[in-house]
């Protein structure tokens, strides 16, 4: 399908980046399926980009599906609520895919639970309205956000509030929907775009009211012609825009998107709203509808577990704190070859071998790759080639940024800019020796974060 940018300043595209191996036929054409409620959840307090919540429950208190169990305190925070009715635990300690240890509340089901197409029809059904005629303001709107616990679900996991509110100093013109999904594997968001688009359209617009957004523009990319056509469908009858985009990594990058649609450049260090613009999640959007017009809390969100190393791929709607372990033998187990397990995808996810780790908001997949994949990764000596540079979407030079980390010179990474790189893995993936860059670069960003905090 063509790109489609209508009325709009930018070419559908952005400088830089790389065109990778789709790899989406594994879960591409699995509808979404509810995973039977688990015998227990175990849900991580920090949860988002920003503060850890404060338990406001006891062990062995009686808990209820959707209610609250930590609170945040701090701006940048998102409180937790139960995805299941049962009995609160002792509180312990739980180790996240990115190496950090964390508390957790763990919860042990117990009585009747919401599954199956009744907790579908919670979520995701019912009717959708797409005109609000005065019922909500902005503050009314960012509230029941703030208290539904939502964070961006691509993966970023930044508390909504805080992104969508409306901001006089900086004034928001436009709210663009990220349904780009341009990680390769993941399907998450496409089956969302298919199953269930009309929470979707509400949610946009009930965020537009929030931020005053006057322009609303829903962006995909053009290998999900089938996304395309029934998101478009849905908006007939609203002033919701649909921008169809060039498939390119990482063009679900907010800086990146709004380039290709805008053609406003974000300076280094600024945010969106810093060019008047706020990009949410098609799933986190999703999840505003519901927070809005049903007064229901985050407590469950699509995971897509794919890859050559899974039985059988699928999309499942699961509840935040399962265990990655319950959601792969959901999916009939690991293959005889499979060799590594990610949480997320292979750009910019992280592997992990506990599989007893619960998953969290911002969990988008878990991905199986097998040994024939990881032979195609073995590394050799860098060749000077340059290609990294090329790729780079933050226009870096992430050679120099890995051999900072690696001989640990926080100087030159801080003179390269390392605190600026996205960790998209655009350089690791065209690295001809497959040199690890993302990994030496995730390092060199902690040793110079752990430096200025002395």
């Amino acid at each position: 399908m063509g790109l489609n940018l209508k009325g709009l300043k930018g070419k559908g595209t952005f400088p830089s980046g790389v065109h990778l191996q789709e790899q989406k036929h594994f879960s591409a054409d699995s509808a979404i399926e509810v995973l039977p409620a688990p015998a227990n959840v175990l849900l991580p307090l920090l949860q988002n980009i920003g503060a850890p919540c404060e338990t406001i429950v006891k062990p062995k208190q009686n808990v209820c599906y959707g209610e609250m169990v930590a609170e945040s305190k701090a701006i940048i925070s998102a409180s937790i609520h139960s995805p299941i009715s049962g009995k609160v635990m002792k509180e312990s300690v739980t180790t996240l895919p990115n190496a950090r240890h964390v508390p957790a509340i763990p919860i042990k089901a117990e009585g009747e639970q919401l599954e199956g197409k009744d907790l579908w029809d919670d979520i995701l059904g019912g009717d959708w309205p797409k005109q609000f005629n005065g019922e909500f303001t902005p503050k009314d709107i960012n509230k029941m956000i703030d208290d539904a616990g939502i964070v961006g679900l691509g993966g970023a996991a930044f508390p909504t509030y805080v992104k969508i509110a409306f901001n006089r100093e900086k004034p928001i013109d436009t709210l663009l929907i990220n349904g780009c999904e341009c990680e390769p594997y993941l399907t998450t968001d496409y089956r969302m775009m298919l199953e269930a688009p009309e929470p979707i359209i509400t949610g946009a617009v009930l965020a537009g009211i929030a931020t005053g957004a006057k322009d609303i523009i829903i962006c995909i990319e053009n290998n999900k012609p089938a996304a395309i056509d029934a998101i478009r469908e849905k908006t007939k009858g609203t002033n919701i825009k649909v921008a169809v985009l060039k498939t390119k990594y990482p063009q679900g990058s907010e800086r990146h998107m709004i380039m290709a649609v805008l053609k406003r450049i974000m300076p280094l260090g600024a945010l969106p709203a810093d060019v008047g613009t706020v990009v949410s999640n098609v799933g986190t959007i999703a999840a505003v509808a519901r927070a809005v017009l049903k007064g229901k809390p985050l407590t469950h969100r699509v995971v897509t577990v794919t890859g050559g190393g899974i039985k059988n791929p699928k999309n499942l709607l699961a509840p935040i704190g399962v265990s990655y372990g319950e959601l792969i033998e959901y999916c009939g187990g690991l293959t005889n070859n499979a060799a590594r397990v990610l949480s997320g995808g292979p750009m910019m996810g992280f592997a992990f071998t506990d599989f007893h780790m619960p998953i969290t908001k911002g969990t988008s997949g878990i991905t199986v790759l097998t040994h024939e994949d990881m032979e195609k990764a073995k590394e050799t000596n860098c060749i000077r080639c340059g290609k990294c540079v090329d790729v780079c979407p933050m226009h870096l030079i992430p050679t120099k940024l890995a051999q900072a980390a690696k001989y640990k010179n926080i100087e030159l990474a801080e003179r390269y800019n390392i605190l600026a790189c996205m960790e998209s893995g655009c350089c690791g993936y065209i690295c001809p020796a497959n040199i690890p860059l993302v990994q030496l670069i995730r390092m060199g960003k902690a040793m110079v974060l752990g430096q200025k905090k002395k």
